[in-house]
């Protein structure tokens, strides 16, 4: 039974997320109200920008942990290959193979 009820306050999805955000904003700013009128002057303004400050960096948390929707439609017929492509250096020469003893690979020479 306490793991039906654990589950009504798991953020599953992008809309939980963002709505959980906005209730920690509401309660952010109003608490960033009553310090200015609690703390008048600089004190107060710095408290009440902490206080919205820790929206951002909550939001952010939510959205990252909650996982983006999978693709509905698939862009190709076939899945894609685990394989990577190999990535070529533009920085250094990779030393060519000669054939058949000539000095270039294009050359026809055969002294």
């Amino acid at each position: 039974m306490l793991r039906k009820i654990g589950r009504l306050f798991v953020i599953k999805t992008r809309l939980e997320a963002w709505l959980v955000t906005y209730a920690i904003a509401l309660g952010a700013v109003e608490r960033g109200r009553l310090y200015l009128e609690t703390y008048p002057g600089f004190s107060g303004w710095l408290l009440a920008a902490a206080c919205t400050g820790v929206v951002f960096i909550a939001g952010a948390k939510l959205l990252d942990s909650v996982k983006p929707q999978p693709a509905a439609i698939r862009v190709g017929p076939y899945p894609a290959s685990g394989e990577r492509r190999h990535q070529f250096s533009r920085n250094r020469p990779t030393p060519r193979s000669l054939h058949r003893d000539a000095e270039s690979r294009f050359s026809r020479r055969t002294d």
